[in-house]
This record gives structure tokens, sequence and C-alpha cells, in this order.
């Protein structure tokens, strides 16, 4: 890791992921899940929730069916995996610990965009709720339509700096899954990742880690990056 790439560094633009970085829903995900498979008289594998982590929920869908054996059901539990999770985020939105204040600072001095994997309703809707949605220029999810492809595909992070027109090199992915920060590893952008310590796999790909986006280095960053910004673009006065 490269932290001062990041803590050195003002970005053009930042795009956050959404689930379990700036919300969090990985519990919701979690309990959907058991509930979709217990629907259908299934329990999850050992290690399954690390598996589905950071999948597209069809991705999950299908990985569910083919794991219980059953992979003619990956329609029918993707369904009702959707279904019982956007029961459970309407009920229940839950913001991460230091994500607002992080976005309320960014958005004073880079463009910010969302790429996720989720369905744009359901993104749309929890950041809606959590007084989060006017923040953010672009919210970017995968869509056949336009040739999007989910994660760990660089499409959706691709997409999100072209609509903030910045270069990918000059744009700070903030994520928390392995498959969100292949994505932005291979869009080529920084990246700063968050949550539990890493594998070792995940660590070699990110710039920063850090366990929170409330640590004193991400609140001392992005503080820091408001009066620079100003000072940088006063205009020279003549003596």
């Amino acid at each position: 890791m490269t932290a001062q790439r990041i803590l050195s560094w003002t970005p053009a633009a930042i795009v956050f992921d959404c689930d379990g970085t700036l919300m969090d829903t990985e519990c919701h995900w979690q309990d959907a899940r058991l509930r979709a498979l217990r629907e259908f008289g299934f329990t999850p594998a050992p290690g399954f929730a690390e598996r589905a982590q950071g999948l597209h929920y069809t991705e999950c869908g299908v990985l569910m069916a083919e794991e219980a054996g059953h992979p003619e059901l990956g329609e029918d539990l993707t369904e009702r995996l959707l279904a019982h999770f956007g029961a459970l985020v309407a009920d229940r939105p839950l913001t991460m610990p230091g994500a607002r204040r992080l976005v309320e600072q960014t958005a004073r001095f880079a463009p910010l965009a969302v790429a996720s994997n989720c369905p744009r309703e359901v993104v749309e809707s929890s950041l809606a709720t959590a007084g989060l949605l006017d923040r953010f220029a672009h919210v970017v999810v995968p869509d056949d339509g336009l040739g999007i492809r989910p994660k760990p595909h660089p499409d959706v992070y691709l997409t999100a700096a072209r609509l903030c027109g910045t270069d990918p090199a000059d744009t700070l992915a903030v994520e928390d899954s392995h498959c969100g920060i292949e994505a932005a590893e291979r869009a080529g952008m920084r990246i700063l990742g968050v949550g539990p310590s890493p594998a070792d796999r995940t660590a070699a790909l990110v710039d920063l880690w850090v366990r929170s986006l409330d640590e004193p280095e991400v609140r001392g960053w992005a503080g820091d990056r408001v009066p620079a910004q100003i000072l940088w673009n006063r205009p020279t006065m003549n003596p």
C-alpha cells in the first residue's frame, strides 16, 4: 500500500461504492440471502458470505442456486433475494461510520459519483432516505442496454469517471470489497479501501486501507482539501 498517493493528493473526482462503504447494508444482504435460501429449503455453505460479498445481485442468485445444487433455480432465488433486500433496506437504512461526514466534506472540492452493483432504485432510495443522494452528480449501475458490466469489470468506474469529466488516473475510488477494489484497480484509479483488515490479495491493490471512514487520517485529509483548493484558486492581487 502507498498511503501518500492518497494523503498528499487532491483527486479531480471521487467515486464511492454504496453497499458496505456508504450504506451499512451488508447485514441486510446476509439476512436477505438467508431468507431466500430458507424459502427453498436450503442453507448456505460455509464461507458463502465472503464469496458473495460485492457480487452483482444476479450473480449472487446464481451462486446461491449453484451451491445449493439446483442451478435451475438461479432466477427464482435472485428474485426473492432482491425482494427481501429491498424490504430490509426500506425498513432500516443505515449509513456507515464517517460516511456522511466524508461525503459532505469531499462534495466541497470534487464532483462525486456512486458506482454500485445494486439496482439503481435500491441505491437511490437508500441514499435518498439517508439524505445523501443530492450530493452525488451521478449514480452508475450495471446496465446491459448500455453495455455497462458489473464489478469486477471496470465499467461502472470508467463510466463514473467519464460522467464526472475526469481521467480515471485522476479519480479516487472508495471501496470495501475485493470485487469492487478489483474493478477500480482495473479502471486505473487510486483506491481508498475501508473495512476490517483485508486479505493480502486485496491489500495489494489499494493505496490506503482504513477500518472506518471516520478514521482521523481520513477526516484530516478531506478537511485539508477545502482550504487548499480555495487558496490555490484565489486570484493573484496586483501590488
